[in-house]
């Protein structure tokens, strides 16, 4: 069950307005109206903006309620109506018909149709991303209000991936004739007002939306790179929402009289990424020493400040993916050693393993985005060098992990990777740790690692759903244990989102699942 902490905060209108005569309370009233309507709501975070395109930026446009998907997920991960209001799927698995919301409107006037969906699924489709894996043959509106999806095999976790960020639905006038968005014209209670490029975008509170309207109209986010500069925002007043807090900011913004702090276990994972093409990283017993070298109660307490290290690569909110009963990932500095000693990995005059004139000396590349990561990274490389690893670390842009991938230059890697991305988590697994044996793995997931049967298995999931085996067994739950044994990949922490919210905010939540800031359901303090 999903984790959440909630942070309500003030007083509401109606217990201030107690004992007011009603002529005052009318002009107060119409004058907090007209101030929560100029009222501009501020969210910093770290995330730089990229572009109007969802491939680069859309999950930024998706939480600041822009734009819309065609299926939604509530506070527990549980699907949810979106632009669609119901869907089924034939007897054969082979046909799925999405039923459209009547009255949807772009942001540009124009109106949302089941054609109009299919050029935006279509256009995504064509680019790289998760839509690409789904066996689609062919995608149909059948007419104004209704989407048919026609697959080659059944594939249950369809509508998950209708859900993701990728899929989001844009009006037609967004693309350009290469079907890159120029624009970002959705369907959500915002529409964009200006957006600046990697620093800052506006929104405004779209008059013709089909749902509720919200009451606070202006928002903009501005993305503020270094942990120490959002934390002096937050604590002069000038920003409502701070995201991405490291442990240092956090303790100073704990005596803010501004800011209430909030937290919120998110099904995303600190892990360390492990080229298991590189010489030494082929052997699994290699890979098994290193995990047994980290201290992870030790970083999760000292450095993260969170209750617990990982201790498989799901957490306990990803239901079905995390296994209560798999043996836990935990140090063991002496066995790590003789695993070390027993791969011939001897430790030479300088203290550091080598094996036929081959010293173990890697590179760990990180990015200073998440704040932490930096920290942790250093963490790492003492705990390394304890079992005789020479590690150099490389504090560097995100995107050379996915570039060390592809050209096979990374070692190891060090990121937190949203395990939810999809809904269904079958959707991150597939990309990360299938593939073929010319291309195995994902950019944030395994590297020179294959197996042919665990692929088959995560393809035969993703068509057919989570049965129990005929021993009575989740099939997720045996997933997440072929990873644990083969490490791939290693766990470090199980991720908590933390923020700081102003006192100038009530209804301020926490999306567990990344998807939303919650704008829409805030209100102004009085």
């Amino acid at each position: 069950m999903a984790e959440q902490i909630t942070c309500w905060l003030g007083m509401t209108l109606m217990v201030l307005g107690l004992g007011m005569p009603q002529a005052v309370k009318a002009s107060a009233q119409s004058s907090g109206d007209e101030q929560a309507t100029s009222r501009r709501l501020e969210i910093v975070a770290p995330f730089d903006i990229k572009g109007a395109d969802p491939l680069l930026s859309g999950i930024l446009f998706q939480r600041m309620q822009v734009v819309e998907t065609l299926v939604e997920v509530d506070a527990t991960g549980e699907l949810q109506p979106g632009l669609a209001t119901v869907w089924k799927v034939s007897d054969d698995g082979l046909e799925w018909r999405f039923t459209l919301r009547s009255g949807v409107q772009f942001h540009d006037g124009s109106r949302l149709d089941a054609e109009v969906a299919r050029q935006s699924l279509e256009i995504a489709r064509a680019k790289p991303g998760i839509l690409k894996s789904v066996p689609i043959e062919r995608i149909v509106a059948a007419d104004d209000h209704t989407l048919v999806i026609a697959l080659s095999e059944p594939f249950a976790a369809l509508p998950a991936y209708l859900a993701d960020y990728r899929q989001q639905i844009l009006a037609p006038a967004s693309f350009d004739e290469s079907g890159t968005a120029q624009q970002v014209i959705g369907t959500g209670p915002y529409r964009m007002l200006r957006m600046t490029p990697p620093l800052s975008l506006e929104v405004t509170a779209f008059e013709d939306y089909w749902g509720e309207q919200p009451e606070v109209r202006q928002a903009r986010y501005q993305a503020v790179s270094r942990a120490e500069g959002r934390a002096l925002i937050a604590e002069s007043g000038d920003a409502d929402f701070t995201y991405g807090l490291d442990p240092a900011s956090r303790q100073r913004l704990s005596k803010s009289p501004r800011v209430t702090l909030a937290a919120a276990a998110t099904p995303r994972t600190m892990l360390l990424k492990v080229n298991a093409n590189h010489p030494a990283f082929q052997d699994p017993d290699v890979r098994r020493a290193l995990s047994l070298a980290i201290d992870r109660t030790a970083i999760a307490q000292v450095v993260l400040r969170y209750p617990r290290g990982a201790s498989q690569l799901f957490p306990p909110m990803v239901e079905g993916w995390h296994d209560p009963a798999l043996p836990e990932l935990h140090q063991d500095v002496f066995e790590a050693r003789a695993l070390l000693d027993a791969a011939g990995w001897t430790v030479g005059e300088d203290g550091v393993r080598q094996k036929d004139g081959q010293r173990l000396a890697i590179s760990l590349i990180t990015f200073s985005d998440r704040p932490e990561l930096p920290l942790v990274a250093t963490v790492l490389e003492r705990q390394f060098h304890a079992i005789g690893i020479q590690t150099r670390l490389d504090i560097t842009n995100f995107s050379a992990i996915p570039a060390g991938h592809h050209d096979g230059s990374l070692d190891m890697a060090l990121f937190a990777r949203n395990l939810a991305m999809v809904p269904d988590p079958i959707g991150n697994v597939l990309s990360d740790y299938a593939g073929t044996p010319e291309a195995p793995g994902g950019d944030w997931g395994a590297m020179g690692w294959f197996d042919a049967d665990f692929t088959a298995e995560l393809e035969r999931m993703a068509r057919e759903g989570y049965e129990p085996t005929p021993e009575g067994q989740d099939p997720r739950a045996q997933a997440s244990g072929v990873i644990q044994q083969a490490l791939p990949v290693i766990p470090i922490a199980w991720y908590y989102q933390n923020l700081a919210i102003s006192h100038r905010l009530q209804r301020a939540q926490v999306d567990p699942w990344e998807r939303s800031f919650g704008l829409s359901e805030l209100r102004w303090a009085p």
